[in-house]
């Protein structure tokens, strides 16, 4: 077990994925965590798995740390409260959203409350496409990004103590300004839920057999509309001045994309694709790679294996024998074909003999 930088207890205020993760990953470690949830069978489950045990009313608790795991709408309230009932605890909040709640909080105490010093807005960039405690992991931040938004109210040793949760969890911690913040969340994950929403919503009416020609582009584009809607209102209201403000810039760009589909082969029609499509490319590199580090490029190559156990293990085992690093995989199948594709990406460098290697052993590859 390795030694853990928070000492506990901790109360954790929410029992959904995300706080029965937090509870799981901190019980790991051998801390303390008690849980609360206004949802009895939501608190049952987490309690089942692991994530904690159940607060006790009667139990005069002295949480060194509260972790705030409640929808953004009622989080400030509830952060409130906290504060309030266990004044000597550091209290967190883990919402999507800083700066609505911030402000919430500040008229809720007042603006030069006291309180505000224990108060440290957190957001875990991690989730999964499943909700509830039954879905959660004490893995689930390791290696994820942990953002800390200290308001300049926060007190050293509060900072401190949102830190070490972090740390304690495996995420990587940055440090925003509320405001930056949700300027950065806008961008990098509310504009993309959207725009997956928007691109899903396009097909409700999409007869069966177009769909049946779907590959990995559109599953990839559509993956995140599956999320679910009742958090996704709350998240997209609450951040709404800061998305809209890029909405306003993609809709100048659908605007000019549809303009020149409109005359496609006008003058400077096909220069306008082609600048459209290479600012997508610039954009798309400036996205870290892997282990965060500078974006690079890598080759793609597909595999196809046979539809049964075992054949995407024995060829990564291959792989790894032949000794190139898989930096991608990506799983696709074939339609009306008992075949499944398995998109690699590797180091261009080594694409040829990977190529060479597969092949002399049996496999089909496709490039």
């Amino acid at each position: 077990m390795n030694p853990s930088h928070v000492s506990g207890p901790v109360l954790v205020l929410g029992s959904g994925l995300l706080g029965a993760s937090i509870g799981m990953g901190l019980r790991s470690r051998g801390v303390d965590v008690v849980l609360s949830d206004p949802s009895p069978s939501a608190q049952a489950v987490a309690v089942d798995i692991g994530a904690g045990r159940a607060l006790d009313g009667a139990e005069a608790l002295a949480p060194e740390l509260i972790v705030v795991a409640a929808p953004p709408d009622v989080s400030a309230a509830v952060v409130a409260g906290a504060l309030a009932d266990y004044p000597d605890a550091v209290v967190v909040d883990i919402a999507s959203v800083k700066v609505s709640i911030l402000a919430e909080l500040r008229a809720l105490l007042g603006a030069d409350s006291p309180l505000l010093g224990r108060y440290v807005g957190t957001h875990p960039m991690a989730g999964r496409e499943r909700s509830g405690p039954v879905a959660a992991r004490g893995e689930l931040f390791s290696s994820m990004p942990w953002v800390l938004c200290p308001s300049l109210d926060a007190t050293p040793a509060a900072i401190k103590a949102a830190h070490s949760l972090a740390i304690d969890l495996g995420a990587v911690v940055f440090t925003f300004t509320p405001e930056e913040h949700d300027e950065a969340v806008a961008l990098v994950s509310h504009l993309p839920q959207v725009m997956s929403s928007l691109v899903a919503s396009r097909l409700q009416e999409t007869p069966a057999h177009a769909l049946s020609l779907a590959g990995n582009g559109l599953r990839d584009v559509t993956r995140i509309a599956a999320s679910d809607p009742s958090l996704w209102v709350q998240i997209l209201g609450a951040n709404a001045d800061k998305l809209v403000k890029i909405m306003y810039g993609v809709r100048e760009d659908l605007d000019r994309l549809i303009n020149t589909l409109e005359a496609p082969t006008a003058p400077g029609a096909r220069l306008d694709l082609a600048q459209l499509m290479a600012e997508g490319n610039a954009g798309q590199s400036r996205i870290p790679g892997k282990h965060g580090g500078p974006a690079q490029s890598y080759a793609w190559l597909t595999v196809l294996v046979d539809d049964r156990p075992g054949q995407i293990a024995l060829l990564l085992t291959e792989i790894g024998e032949i000794g190139v690093n898989v930096e991608d995989l990506r799983l696709d199948h074939s339609a009306g074909r008992e075949v499944g594709m398995v998109e690699l990406s590797v180091l261009p460098s080594r694409r040829v003999a990977l190529v060479e290697e597969l092949t002399d052993r049996g496999w089909k590859v496709i490039l």
